[in-house]
């Protein structure tokens, strides 16, 4: 099962070999103590993880981790930039960017096919759908999924260029 983002090491915090992590994923859940990422090509153990006050976003917002086996900041150093990754979350609803990559975009009311979704874009107001056409679509439209196809609804006139 291919691994997904979850999140990335932005610098190290402290002396003691603490990392500030950004999240990217809604899910902070993924930093839970015992959890288990893969940075830097090893796995890493989460010891304690602890929310920046301020600092959430959409996402998971930035998060000060301990992992295990890291003591210094050396250690936190090496790890600077590592993107983290974990299993996909099972039992889950919702729409997931690692089932809606390589989807079809079918406009609901005309039937008409749009694109495929080559990329998901994180923004503030709805993540975007980047499609091979070059549309971006806010994940808000999306009215209907099946495996491998999409059905959105938006509003006329998104698609003329």
């Amino acid at each position: 099962m291919p691994l997904l983002e979850v999140g990335q090491v932005v610098r190290p915090h402290g002396i003691r070999g603490e990392v500030v992590v950004q999240l990217v994923t809604n899910i902070p859940q993924r930093l839970d103590q015992g959890s288990v990422l893969v940075g830097a090509g090893r796995e890493l153990v989460v010891e304690a993880a602890r929310a920046v006050p301020g600092r959430s976003g959409p996402t998971g917002g930035r998060w000060v981790v301990r992992f295990s086996g890291l003591r210094t900041r050396d250690d936190a150093e090496a790890l600077r930039g590592a993107i983290l990754q974990a299993e996909p979350v099972s039992g889950a609803e919702g729409l997931w960017v690692h089932e809606v990559i390589g989807c079809v975009v079918v406009e609901g009311g005309s039937g008409v096919t749009v694109g495929t979704v080559v990329s998901v874009e994180a923004n503030p107001a709805s993540d975007l759908l980047i499609l091979d056409s070059g549309a971006l679509v806010p994940l808000r439209f999306v009215t209907a999924s099946t495996p491998g196809r999409l059905t959105v609804d938006t509003p006329p006139g998104l698609f003329e260029l």
